[in-house]
């Protein structure tokens, strides 16, 4: 409880610090707002709304939340408490990515979890609980370089292989975030797109995933004991799925080969992966003709085929959090807002400025999501109060590993992350 008074009053300080800079997202009134207080009985407050960016400013110093966000969504009545009576006008299409939701090899490192049933621990993602079979865990999610590049490639693939190319939106539609956690939001505002219902707004989330792939219509089938597959010039998934295989084969043959083994990927086994390897030049140069082509791979039947197929749509595709570009009613972190998490700003980001854009060491102070880093070098002395925490690496410092009950003394913006993850306690 000393641990939230704390954090609230540093959250209040920096909104109080950062008034006059603070940003209004476009149509603002017409959007409805909610947040998540330091209380913990109280984990919700929808249906509010604010007339200009100086009230919302005014409630941020006065009361400052733990969580806050905006919706998507354009209303007549925003703080209307019931949903039918706020008369919708539109929401913009909205992609959270975010690396919760999709395995990265970092997290097999850094993240962590008990199991509440026999108290066995360890690190990753696992279904169910390599010593009792049990499925419930206590989980650790951490942040590091590696998974927040993840999340970067899946924005930029988004934009520039699906967004521009696919379905023409402008860039100067795009809004961009770091998320102040794990991920990157993506909004686009687009009065085209504002219109579309929740299944319309499923085709979209289905294309960019792949997750409705037909490889049959795509051109891939069976004939006479012939197996025909795809063209490059065919545009659209066939396209993206011949450029990605020409680009694996291009790869030297232990890249091939891992990649063709990996269970995340493809799966193979490794009289498939000879096959595929002895035979890689002669497909090179059969997908490269441009023209119907056959397929031929010694022990590569239709099932194998497709099976390639999927692991290339699924490099190809993007990993997003699918319900939330969906619902027409999602509420998304605001940006310039702070993350009950970490301490790190929802940091907005244009996108000519993504690819340099590194999150936990971000030399341009005006996109630094790390706020609370002290001129004064101050340190912060705390406890670890939770079984073991892994490396972190913040701000060019490696800290730990740390276990519970190690006190430890570390620079204020780290103290904070901690404090936030609720994993140390102030001494």
């Amino acid at each position: 409880m000393i641990e939230y008074i704390y954090l609230k009053k540093l959250f209040q300080a920096y909104y109080q610090d950062k008034q006059l800079d603070f940003p209004k997202v476009s149509s603002f009134s017409s959007r409805e707002f909610g947040l998540i207080p330091w209380e913990k009985k109280v984990f919700m407050k929808r249906h509010m709304s604010f007339d200009n960016v100086d009230n919302l400013k005014n409630y941020l110093i006065k009361d400052s939340p733990r969580h806050l966000y905006s919706s998507g969504t354009l209303y007549l009545k925003p703080d209307a408490q019931d949903m039918k009576n706020k008369e919708y006008q539109g929401c913009d299409f909205i992609i959270d990515i975010d690396v919760d939701h999709f395995y990265t090899p970092c997290k097999d490192k850094h993240d962590l979890w008990i199991c509440k049933d026999c108290e066995a621990e360890g690190k990753g993602m696992p279904k169910i609980c390599p010593e009792c079979k049990g499925s419930k865990f206590t989980k650790i999610s951490w942040v590091c370089d590696q998974c927040l590049d993840v999340a970067k490639n899946e924005i930029t693939k988004l934009v520039f292989n699906f967004l521009i190319p696919d379905f023409g939106i402008d860039e100067k539609n795009l809004k961009i975030a770091f998320s102040g956690h794990r991920g990157y939001h993506l909004k686009i505002e687009s009065e085209d797109l504002r219109t579309l219902n929740s299944e319309e707004r499923r085709e979209i989330v289905d294309y960019v995933t792949g997750e409705n792939v037909n490889f049959e219509i795509l051109g891939l089938n069976e004939r006479f004991n012939s197996i025909y597959g795809l063209l490059e010039e065919n545009i659209g998934w066939a396209q993206k799925i011949v450029k990605k295989i020409i680009e694996l084969l291009n790869q030297n043959d232990s890249v091939i080969e891992n990649m063709l083994l990996d269970e995340n990927i493809f799966g193979f086994n490794s009289n498939v992966v000879t096959s595929f390897l002895n035979n890689k030049e002669d497909f090179l140069e059969i997908i490269t003709k441009g023209e119907r082509n056959v397929w031929a791979i010694e022990g590569f039947g239709l099932t194998n085929w497709k099976k390639l197929l999927r692991g290339i749509v699924n490099l190809v595709g993007v990993e997003i959090d699918v319900p939330v570009s969906i619902d027409i009613h999602r509420l998304i972190r605001y940006p310039g807002s702070l993350h009950g998490k970490t301490g790190f700003k929802v940091q907005e980001i244009e996108l000519k400025e993504l690819d340099n854009f590194n999150p936990l060491n971000e030399s341009n102070e005006k996109l630094d999501p790390i706020v609370f880093k002290s001129k004064k070098q101050l340190t912060q002395k705390l406890e670890v109060v939770e079984n073991k925490l892994p490396i972190t690496k913040i701000k060019g410092e490696s800290f730990g590993p740390y276990v519970k009950g190690e006190k430890i003394e570390v620079p204020h913006h780290f103290a904070v992350f901690l404090l936030c993850k609720e994993v140390a306690k102030t001494i």
